[in-house]
């Protein structure tokens, strides 16, 4: 079962949630008020997918 943690988004700054998915090593934060998504593995860091409408890549 995963450990939910109420955050503040780190786009948009409405309320998120963080889920710590120990099974799976995995920690997502989503935001249902902007859609932003970040899966990462816990033990590296390593993003495995973000989607962050708003947030543009460097070219």
């Amino acid at each position: 079962m995963p450990n939910v943690v109420s955050i503040h988004c780190p786009n948009c700054g409405s309320r998120a949630e963080r889920y710590y998915l120990q099974a799976d090593r995995l920690t997502r934060t989503q935001c249902s008020a902007c859609d932003y998504l970040m899966v990462m593995c816990s033990e590296t860091g390593r993003v495995i997918e973000a989607y962050a409408p708003g947030i543009y890549a460097r070219r």
